[in-house]
Order: structure tokens, then sequence, then C-alpha cells
């Protein structure tokens, strides 16, 4: 099943023309009283699209962290659970009573992800986030970004993934935007960063041009909005942070203290520019009404490449060429799509109109 951009395109899927935006403390399975569990190993990138689908869906999620020991991670994901983390365990992560609903992304959840399915007996849910690397079967439903190419009976396939910041969230920050950021003159442009990866580098060179970018922008009467990742690279920040301090009349930079500024910064952004290794981060950016440019680091991967050149001939990103570009788009948030693709499934599972796979390895 693939969806479309803002729409259910699969033949026999329900045509209901959900799009992004919303309530989202509402959705197709709220006020059932289905308990959900979002399944991760604590990475950032693997919570945020189980996190945000899980609300789009109108769940209440309780997160649980698996941490399987090295030779158990290693096995991951055809191994078996780390037994220390069995459900008898005083502090598992997979500790019954089950849940109705489980979502769960990484390659070290599969293991965990699998034994509550056996242990439920048909009574949980399954939905794992991403490619899981093995047969989709492992789950009753698997969601995967076009760009990996995986398709299947029980793959739903988006450009971009679920998410948190919807509509209704970037329109309360424009309501009650950061003091920091609204204080900035317009135009605002924020720069995104992510960092190194399996198949990225934030280079020497790379910051450097980013550095460069930014004063730029200020030289053209923009404003700059600097937010580092978790896996920003020490020199990059303190060459960007020092960058900020130097101008501060028309720059700041989020050095991680105080509240989070990321989603002011979305919401209050006249332009975007994102470096390509977070596909969440691009996927964010896209999911609001600023153009977005897109930065690619040093290295890259070919998947990552089939994702950028998927948005830009969208219409949705165009590659950071040294200018500060500007086109008019509407906002590409696959996230309502993506909940009523899933919520159609668990109806039909609940009806016993839908049998589980069978799980095979």
């Amino acid at each position: 099943m693939e969806i479309g951009r803002q729409a259910i395109t699969a033949p026999g899927a329900p045509d209901n023309g959900a799009g992004a935006g919303g309530d989202e403390n509402v959705g197709p399975l709220a006020g059932l009283g289905l308990s959900c569990w979002v399944l991760s190993d604590g990475k950032i990138g693997d919570e945020v699209p189980c996190f945000g689908l899980a609300r789009a869906l109108g769940l209440a999620p309780a997160r649980h962290v698996v941490r399987p020991r090295a030779v158990f991670a290693a096995l991951a994901p055809r191994g078996p659970i780390d037994w220390r983390e069995g459900p008898a365990a005083p502090d598992s992560p997979i500790r019954p009573p089950f849940p109705d609903i489980l979502i769960a992304s990484g390659r070290r959840t599969i293991p965990y992800l699998r034994h509550v399915r056996r242990a439920a007996r048909g009574a949980t849910f399954a939905i794992f986030l991403k490619n899981p690397r093995i047969a989709t079967t492992v789950a009753d439903l698997v969601w995967a970004p076009l760009h990996d190419g995986l398709r299947g009976d029980n793959v739903i396939a988006t450009l971009t993934a679920p998410h948190t910041l919807g509509e209704a969230a970037l329109a309360a920050a424009r309501a009650r935007p950061d003091p920091r950021i609204a204080s900035l003159p317009g135009p605002r442009v924020a720069l995104l960063i992510g960092g190194n990866s399996n198949s990225h580098r934030l280079a020497p060179r790379d910051v450097a041009a980013l550095t460069a970018a930014c004063e730029r922008f200020v030289g053209e009467g923009a404003s700059v909005m600097i937010t580092p990742s978790r896996r920003t690279p020490p020199h990059a920040s303190a060459a960007l942070a020092d960058w900020a301090a130097a101008n501060p009349a028309r720059a700041f930079f989020w050095n991680g203290q105080g509240a989070n500024p990321y989603v002011s910064m979305l919401a209050l952004a006249d332009a975007i520019l994102v470096t390509a290794d977070s596909t969440n981060m691009v996927g964010e950016a896209a999911a609001t009404c600023a153009p977005v440019l897109v930065y690619e680091p040093s290295g890259g991967h070919r998947r990552l490449t089939a994702y950028v050149d998927a948005l830009e001939a969208a219409g949705v990103v165009r590659r950071f060429r040294g200018v500060l570009e500007r086109w008019p788009r509407t906002p590409l948030d696959a996230t309502r799509d993506v909940a009523q693709a899933v919520a159609a499934r668990v109806l039909a599972w609940r009806s016993g109109r839908l049998a589980h796979p069978r799980d095979v390895r």
C-alpha cells in the first residue's frame, strides 16, 4: 500500500481525505480504551515516528525501552531477547499485561516485538516502523519510507515518516513563540543540523559551508535560528555557536539550555535549511509552509539520495546551492494518512476480518 502526498491512493484503501491537519488529541482509535506501548532502544530518531503515529491514532502510549546486552544486540533482529529482560523480570520492558497495540522501531526491538506477539496469543496488534530487514510478517503491519523500496501485503509506504509536528502544534507555537526566537527580526531562517551517522559525517568543510551560508543570510537581511542535534559533533556546534555569538542581533544558537525551541523555529521560519542525514528533520521541515533547502554533508547513501530526489521532484524541497531560495508550496505531512491506514487495519483485526500474518523468520 502506497500513500500519496495527502490522501490514501492504494486500491481498496479507505479514501477518507485525511490530511495533515486537525486536532492532534483526537484520532481514529480514540475512545476505544486501547492500551499502547512504544518500544524502542532509546534512539530519538526511532521514537519520534512511533509517538507521532500513536498520537495521530488517538492513543496514549507508554514508553518501553529495551537495553539488550551486546551479544543479544548483535544477534538482532533474528536472535532472542536478552533473557535478563524477559517478561518475568521486575523491570522488564515487556512485562505483562501486554498492550492492545504495540508500535516499535529499531533493529534491537524486533526480538522483543516477536516475543510479545507470541506471548500475547493474538491479543496484541504489532506495528513496526521502518524496514525490519527481515520478513515483514514479523509484525502485523509495517510502515516504511517509499525510498526504501519495501513493499508487501502488510506494508504501508509514504514519502515522509509520521511525526508529532502537525499543524496544531505549529499553530500553538506561532501563538506563543519562544521569546528568544520571536525577538529576532524577520525574515527568519531555521538551520537544523544533524551530524555524524553511518552514511554521513559533518566534516570541517561542511561546517565552513554552513557558517558561510549563515553569514550570507544575515548579509541579505535575514535572521538565523540554529539548533544542533544529539549527533552534531562538538567542533560543528562550537563553530556555529561562536558565529551566532558574534551576531547577537540576528542569530540564535540553542546550546541546550532552557526550553527546546525546535517547534518555535519551525513555526516561525520563513525558510529552512536542514542537513540531509536526518530523514526525520527533513520530514518535519516538509510539514511546514516554509521553503526547505537540503544540505548534503560529506558521505551519503543511495536511499537518502533517493529520498531527497523524491521530495525535490514533488516540489517540497530543493538542494541547497549556496543561495537562499523561496517558492510557494503546501505542507507535506503523511502522519494522518498513515494513522488512518493503520486504524483501518486495527479495526479490521478487532472485528475478526483480518488475521495475524504468520511470522516467518
